[in-house]
């Protein structure tokens, strides 16, 4: 058995949480999508805000990378960034220490997704239509994160259910899950990473 098929048996282990998480996470996207196509101002807002964080925030470097056409930089740079910062610090590192909060954390990334990459903004328009397959990828990275979140609090609170007694034995085993299951989490982001930075620099500017 290689790593992605032990990594996928844990999914297939926990298959109607996987089944739940992907409903609600892309569930959210979509309705929030509806809703904001009422409401451009606040996407605008928001789209502004994060160009802003681009440009001169803390994302700046991966801005410039794709403004510099640096394809394998911006690659490299948004796979660190979505990493560290969109699995690791926002959904697994809070359900180390409060479980399942990460959960939480994933359902407010898919509302600010919705919200923010509308595709009824006229300022997005036809640009939009390749971007949907970033979302559906990374958007899934993020889900395995998010039932890596969910298995973590499940073997910590109920042992039994993971084949071990007690709760440190429980953690620990929610920890090798985890890790497994971030096989995963990494493919998928590497993948989505690579396709993100040739869609923006070479694709979005032939649809104008």
């Amino acid at each position: 058995m290689n790593i992605f098929q032990r990594s996928w048996a844990i999914v297939r282990e926990n298959r109607r949480a996987y089944l739940i998480i992907n409903a609600t996470y892309y569930g959210l996207v979509a309705v929030c999508m509806v809703y904001v196509a009422f409401n451009r101002p606040l996407q605008t807002l928001l789209m502004n805000a994060v160009g802003g964080a681009f440009s001169e925030g803390p994302l700046a470097p991966v801005g410039a990378a794709y403004g510099g056409r640096n394809p394998w930089a911006a690659t490299a740079l948004t796979f660190v960034v979505n990493l560290l910062i969109g699995s690791l610090l926002t959904i697994t590192v809070p359900s180390l220490i409060v479980p399942f909060s990460g959960l939480l954390m994933g359902a407010y990334r898919a509302v600010l997704w919705g919200l923010m990459l509308s595709p009824a903004h006229p300022d997005l328009g036809l640009r939009a239509a390749p971007h949907m397959l970033t979302l559906a990828l990374e958007g899934q990275a993020y889900v395995i994160a998010l039932l890596a979140a969910y298995v973590q609090g499940r073997s910590f609170l109920w042992p039994k259910s993971v084949g071990v007694e007690g709760r440190r034995q429980g953690y620990g085993e929610g920890l090798k899950r985890t890790a497994w299951l971030y096989v995963l989490v990494i493919a998928l982001l590497a993948v989505a990473a690579l396709y993100e930075a040739l869609e923006v620099i070479y694709l979005i500017p032939i649809l104008g």
